[in-house]
């Protein structure tokens, strides 16, 4: 199997966009490589509903090799709060098999759509919103964060993303600081991946109207540049949080996130 040159840049531009940002705002990069990567497989001949699925599962894939890079950066600079890693984990990996192996093959890839898109739409809004806790709120106890890691691994899992967008708002939520919150995050995304991940390989088993190089729900080709790109970029991303104005991209971003909701939730409408 060969790929075409122009369909590479296209790939390796997704991975050094979404792995900067990993590095940049904790995300996984999922709620913009999902619907790119959505367009690029209709064009490479897979079903429209397969389509949103693999790209969902392809870019969850990915979060495996950017959040190991980006947390050894945030690592080095004492940001990460293990102690809360720790205890959200096995709710996340539960959630996230819950997802990957059972509700995930078995929804509609139109429905999937129209749920990223609300999903990233909500994200949006939280970005900008930007609201502060009340001083006093603090994390609940271990089966309080059990029980958030589940919510976080089950979302993730459907929709293709590192969990940032509901961990780091819950974290910040209950007076973790943000710079913390965003490094935990990313620490989250590699437990969240590999669950997921294992998922949609088994339940994606002897689909039809794949491309080649696809692997369950994974496309392979798209994994490889992918992470090459970000895996690079992601450290210069968490080095750059810490230095430039976060809080003024994050508005940046939100109305680019808006943007692809729009086209998530116009793909599904269109399909269902």
């Amino acid at each position: 199997m060969t790929l075409e040159p122009l369909l590479i840049l296209e790939l390796a531009a997704i991975g050094i966009g979404t792995g900067f940002l990993a590095g940049l705002l904790g995300i996984g990069g999922g709620m913009i490589m999902v619907p790119f990567l959505t367009h690029i497989l209709a064009g490479q001949g897979a079903a429209a509903g397969l389509s949103v699925k693999m790209a969902i599962a392809t870019s969850m894939a990915t979060i495996i090799f950017t959040s190991v890079s980006s947390v050894r950066a945030h690592h080095r600079i004492g940001a990460v709060r293990w102690d809360v890693a720790r205890r959200l984990a096995p709710g996340i990996v539960l959630g996230s098999l819950i997802a990957s192996l059972g509700v995930f093959a078995h929804l509609k890839g139109s429905y999937l759509a129209i749920f990223f898109g609300l999903f990233v739409g909500f994200s949006a809004t939280q970005m900008l919103l930007n609201k502060k806790p009340k001083p006093s709120r603090q994390l609940p106890g271990p089966a309080g964060q059990a029980a958030a890691g589940g919510l976080i691994g089950f979302l993730s899992g459907l929709v293709g993303a590192g969990g940032a967008f509901i961990s780091v708002p819950f974290m910040t939520w209950c007076n973790v600081n943000a710079h913390h919150a965003v490094a935990t995050s990313a620490a989250l995304g590699f437990p969240i991946a590999v669950a997921n991940v294992a998922g949609y390989i088994v339940s994606g088993q002897g689909l039809e109207q794949q491309p080649a190089g696809s692997f369950g729900y994974l496309w392979l080709p798209a994994l490889l540049v992918i992470s090459v790109c970000s895996v690079f970029m992601a450290p210069l991303g968490a080095r750059a949080a810490h230095q430039l104005p976060v809080t003024q991209l994050k508005k940046i971003f939100a109305s680019v996130l808006y943007m692809l909701a729009a086209y998530m939730l116009w793909k599904g409408l269109t399909s269902a």
